[in-house]
């Protein structure tokens, strides 16, 4: 396969989503991680460490311009590829699969994928742009050197106080859910992962971690504007 077929064949669209699928999907692992130290219910205090770390060390922010070109590429795939099979109706997979084996999710990737994008908008305009550009409306945070870090911490609280807000994000996970349910095991059958009793484990590996990743994205919200986390 030639470099410009990536972009120019349906084949390699497709090669193209899976692997910028698969680098998603390590992401999200991270991105929980880390999100996952508001459990320390200490105040936000090794939550903000490990942001600042993430968001002040050269490599992460090279990185992250990695990341941030994935989701466009991603997200820009998925729309060609999503026209092209309203049109063509041909899925393209290395192993095909008929109609009677499909699921709703996987016949709705499409509407899955518009529905997160909304929710990234949202989401990146709550803490991403903040962040990075209009700055963090709330005082510093003085670590025990004496250094001065953004309070992320306190823009989780602010944002995840308002019940709408709450709602949106559960449903956004929810949709991430689905998406991820078809998308791992379609990123790998995609890949030329056609052995059956391969596609059994992928499909078990890709429920639980579409799960786990996704409920532990859900709860964060959640856990904040109960009060379960201080």
């Amino acid at each position: 396969m030639k470099w410009k077929d990536l972009f120019t064949s349906s084949v390699g669209k497709k090669w193209v989503m899976a692997l910028t699928g698969v680098f998603l999907i390590l992401f999200l692992i991270v991105h929980a991680g880390i999100n996952a130290c508001i459990w320390a219910n200490d105040g936000g205090v090794m939550f903000n460490k490990v942001a600042h770390f993430m968001g002040s060390t050269i490599v992460i922010r090279i990185l992250e311009v990695g990341l941030f070109l994935g989701f466009l590429i991603h997200i820009f795939q998925g729309l060609i590829l999503e026209f092209q099979n309203r049109k063509k109706r041909k899925t393209g997979y290395a192993v095909k699969i008929s109609i009677k084996e499909s699921t709703w999710y996987s016949r709705s990737m499409g509407l899955l994928g518009t529905l997160i994008l909304l929710f990234l908008i949202l989401h990146w305009k709550h803490f991403w742009v903040p962040s990075r550009f209009t700055g963090i409306p709330y005082p510093e945070v003085i670590l025990e050197s004496g250094k001065k870090i953004h309070n992320l911490y306190a823009l989780m609280q602010s944002t995840f106080s308002e019940l709408w807000v709450v709602i949106v994000y559960v449903l956004g996970c929810i949709s991430l859910f689905w998406h991820l349910l078809h998308g791992f095991q379609s990123a790998f059958r995609t890949l030329g992962v056609s052995h059956p009793g391969y596609l059994k484990i992928i499909q078990r590996i890709g429920f639980i971690y579409s799960f786990i990743i996704c409920l532990a994205f859900a709860m964060m919200p959640v856990s904040m504007y109960l009060g379960w986390v201080k």
